[in-house]
């Protein structure tokens, strides 16, 4: 009994918190009422991801809420040295709004929540953060005393590169960063939300960090803030090396290119593997017009194959080009009348309408060219 009773004065302050947290997720989720909404890491937001949960509390502990949306509600806002900023939605930050809330704030503590390369370079980073999985709880590991000795377990965080270091160190940087005196940069920022805050010493770290003063201001951005060239480019989302990457990247695929370009040389001919005769090539296409039903090309093969054999047998060479005095030739040489030659040789004659008609197209100029081969 008494080893139970010790272990609960030693603990009294972590219970007390848990309870709080816990009798504010019921809150929460039994009862709903008030504003709602959707954005991640809102104070009037129920869901898993929102962040209602921490604002009653510590609301409920005598901290001060007041809810600032867009960059206009936050400078009718005051914030004085007892003030502390937090800043969700770091990601519809841009340069004008980030130089309006650095000099809104001025004594105020700033707490900005996973806040990306492009804030963190504005607020005078160097290094861009990294995206991390955190695989198990961390602990604090460092001096600061509002966080020695707790521990904190997400599931996605952001490590900051800072000179100075931070609090829950990683392979890359800090989850909990201070770059600048008054300054705070919280990669770990789902330890703000209703799903996680029960986590470890997440409630903890959350109320020593945003409750130090009498008042939080909870800031969320609007992109309606943002001037018409301050949006936040692509290229202040990439990391510092992708552009020199870029340009070694194309530098050597352009000597790829010309290392391995050749000069165009002469043509050479090579055999065909396959030899077709042109019979079955005529057969082939004989077939293909059957099967389509076009006549019209069938009769037109004939007839220019013909008045070509009858143009070199007769001799007439450019001539024969002509259909008209192809024509009259073949008649006055084969002794027949100019219309029925016509009917044989001009292209202008309408195609045969059946197959019947085709065949018998067929053997009569057939017929025509036996005849002008013997004369």
């Amino acid at each position: 009994m008494t080893t139970t009773s010790g272990w609960l004065a030693r603990h009294r302050a972590a219970l007390l918190v848990g309870a709080g947290f816990v009798a504010a997720l019921l809150v929460v989720v039994l009862l709903g009422t008030g504003a709602r909404s959707g954005t991640p890491l809102d104070p009037d937001n129920p869901d898993p991801g929102g962040a209602q949960a921490v604002a009653r509390v510590l609301d409920d502990r005598g901290v001060e809420v007041t809810v600032a949306r867009g960059a206009d509600a936050l400078e009718a806002t005051p914030a004085g040295a007892s003030t502390t900023v937090l800043v969700t939605s770091t990601d519809q930050l841009g340069g004008s709004t980030i130089e309006r809330l650095l000099a809104h704030t001025g004594e105020a503590r700033l707490v900005l929540a996973a806040p990306g390369p492009g804030t963190t370079e504005a607020l005078g980073v160097s290094e861009p953060p990294y995206a991390v999985n955190v695989t198990g709880p961390r602990t604090a590991d460092c001096e600061d005393p509002r966080l020695a000795g707790l521990s904190v377990a997400v599931d996605h965080a952001l490590e900051y590169p800072v000179e100075d270091g931070g609090c829950f160190a990683g392979e890359h940087g800090s989850l909990v960063a201070e770059p600048s005196p008054g300054v705070v940069l919280l990669g770990a920022d789902e330890l703000l939300t209703n799903g996680q805050v029960l986590r470890a010493d997440n409630a903890a770290a959350a109320l020593r960090l945003l409750g130090q003063g009498e008042r939080l201001v909870w800031y969320v951005p609007s992109l309606d803030d943002l001037l018409a060239d301050d949006g936040v480019s692509a290229g202040s989302l990439l990391p510092r090396w992708i552009r020199p990457g870029l340009w070694l990247g194309t530098i050597a695929v352009l000597a790829l290119i010309a290392w391995r370009a050749r000069r165009l040389g002469p043509l050479a001919t090579e055999p065909l593997s396959v030899v077709v005769k042109a019979i079955e090539t005529t057969r082939s296409r004989g077939r293909l017009y059957r099967r389509a039903g076009d006549r019209g090309h069938a009769a037109s093969a004939l007839r220019r194959a013909a008045r070509t054999r009858a143009a070199e047998r007769l001799g007439l060479g450019s001539a024969g080009g002509d259909p008209a005095m192809l024509v009259r030739d073949v008649a006055r040489h084969v002794g027949r009348p100019v219309d029925e030659v016509a009917a044989l040789l001009d292209p202008d004659t309408p195609a045969p309408a059946t197959d019947h008609e085709l065949v018998r197209l067929a053997t009569e100029l057939a017929a025509l060219d036996r005849e002008v081969r013997r004369t």
